[in-house]
């Protein structure tokens, strides 16, 4: 008499013939279908790539840089022209974007960092003491734009060890700096509505000021200008909503 219930092993996986008269009279799925590996295909040689705008685009600097001795490169004006354009712009982008996140310095470090800043670069300086409620409520709003907004440089000092005998009573300060001048000198929180600002609200007290802000795209000063009053904008209406729903909250 056969074994209906033997296990066996096929290409399909594990079954037994019993199993396998269920899946004929329809009582149990069929068998999924065997993997099949993809077929293998030799990766392209670089060699034998078209060169052209797209290829180039997909490079980075150091590849680019390596381009130089192409000889397909030399007889393509345009291509070569592309590339030292497309070098400068992963360049620059580069810079933009080497911020990112609020640099604590020192008062050595001032100068180097903050008065010797290219001038295309905007540097704002704040001016803290660890401890000081209001300079924690501005930080941390300070940090969140300079996230958002990498291609400018955002440093804290301790205030005294920027400007000796600076009074408590001026804390939090901000120093805008552009092309070693200060711009704007920016005491308090009252400037961006009191210990209940936003970074949105911060932002948008900057931008009053100048072109400070930059993305790391390098976007155009208005279309930066714009998203931040559209977020401020949306910040206080969600404001004003939760204060309609909450009446009694101070």
């Amino acid at each position: 008499m056969s074994d209906y219930h033997f296990v066996y092993k096929d290409v399909e996986g594990t079954s037994t013939q019993w199993e396998d008269i269920h899946r004929k009279l329809g009582n149990l799925p069929p068998k999924p279908a065997p993997h099949k590996p993809p077929a293998w295909t030799p990766a392209e040689d670089e060699s034998e790539q078209v060169k052209s705008k797209e290829w180039m685009s997909q490079k980075n600097v150091e590849e680019l840089e390596d381009l130089a001795d192409d000889p397909d490169l030399d007889d393509d004006r345009f291509l070569e022209e592309y590339r030292k354009k497309r070098i400068q712009e992963l360049r620059e982008k580069s810079r933009k974007a080497r911020f990112g996140s609020v640099i604590p310095i020192t008062g050595s470090d001032f100068i180097r960092e903050v008065s010797q800043a290219p001038a295309d670069i905007w540097v704002v300086v704040h001016l803290y003491k660890d401890g000081n409620q209001d300079c924690e409520i501005l930080g941390r709003c300070l940090d969140e734009i300079a996230a958002k907004y990498s291609g400018t440089k955002f440093v804290k000092i301790v205030s005294t060890d920027c400007i000796k005998d600076y009074p408590d009573f001026n804390l939090p300060t901000l120093l805008v700096y552009n092309s070693t001048n200060v711009k704007a000198t920016l005491v308090g929180l009252q400037h961006y509505g009191g210990r209940r600002c936003t970074p949105e609200e911060v932002a948008f007290k900057l931008v009053s000021l100048g072109p400070v802000l930059t993305g790391p795209d390098d976007e155009d000063t208005e279309v930066v200008t714009q998203k931040v009053r559209r977020d401020f904008l949306e910040k206080m209406v969600s404001r004003l909503e939760q204060t309609d729903a909450d009446p009694d909250d101070d």
